[in-house]
């Protein structure tokens, strides 16, 4: 079993940058890959950015945050990140960290955080 936990989020204003930070206990978290989803009011949960499982390892954004946020982790801290530049108001939203095989689809996760929410304001 992997415990994960999410921290960093808070209420930041439009164009200001926030990073979530994911940390993992009980198993080690570097046989997993690591993904950050969100979810806003009333909306589907959805796919924000996804790290394999090595540290330095290949990632994959949602064509709304490439450019603007960066995943990465640090297995010998058994933590990821997901540095958040340039916020909009539209990344308001609770942001979940995932580990499990890979891909895009919340299915392939099977160990989730409690969340962290993010607001940003205009």
């Amino acid at each position: 079993q992997v415990q994960l936990v999410e921290s960093g989020g808070g209420l930041v204003q439009a164009g200001d940058a926030l990073r979530l930070s994911c940390a993992a206990s009980g198993r080690t978290l570097n046989s997993y890959a690591v993904a950050w989803f969100r979810q806003a009011p009333g909306k589907d949960r959805e796919f924000v950015a996804r790290i394999s499982w090595r540290s330095g390892g290949s990632t994959f954004y949602a064509d709304s945050v490439k450019g603007r946020f960066t995943i990465s982790r640090d297995n010998a801290k058994n933590t990821a990140y997901l540095q958040m530049d340039s916020l909009k108001p539209e990344d308001t939203a609770a942001y979940y960290c995932a580990a499990g095989v890979g891909g895009t689809r919340d299915r392939t996760y099977n160990y989730w955080g409690p969340g962290t929410q993010v607001t940003v304001s205009s």
